[in-house]
């Protein structure tokens, strides 16, 4: 059985109103001991902003993070996945989309946000990985055939 992005996601997103500053985003990201928020347009996710844009569109091009607003520097249109994405197919998209934080909706609701890290820490991941090896081994096959 293929193991799907809800298996894997982070249930308790920390989320920020595209309205917020910079500074009350960052903070609130330290606090939480955090990398990025999802931006919220009321109960809708429509961005997420990172530390790296709050870096290069905020802190590089000399803003103030007390009047710029999250809504101007979030990274958008948000790339997103559905609870049964498979999570191969989760790890394509942020390949080829280049990102590293994919958030989870399901009719227009955010229900979570998968990483790397938490596919990494995954065992359930890496169970399927190996299962997936050893069913294309050689020695494998040829050990069942001789039961």
């Amino acid at each position: 059985m293929p193991l799907e992005v809800k298996d894997v996601m982070v249930k308790n997103v920390v989320t920020v109103e595209a309205e917020a500053t910079v500074r009350d985003a960052a903070k609130l990201m330290n606090e939480r001991d955090i990398g990025c928020l999802l931006v919220m347009k009321g109960k809708t996710p429509v961005g997420i902003v990172t530390e790296r844009d709050m870096l290069k569109r905020v802190l590089l091009k000399s803003k103030d993070p007390r009047k710029t607003k999250i809504g101007k520097v979030m990274s958008k249109p948000l790339m997103a996945g559905e609870p049964q994405t498979e999570v191969r197919d989760a790890v394509r998209l942020m390949v080829e989309g280049k990102i590293k934080r994919l958030p989870v909706v399901e009719n227009g609701h955010l229900l979570g946000l998968v990483t790397f890290t938490d596919i990494v820490r995954s065992s359930a991941y890496f169970e399927q990985i190996i299962s997936s090896f050893c069913s294309k081994c050689p020695w494998k096959k040829a050990q069942e055939g001789s039961q």
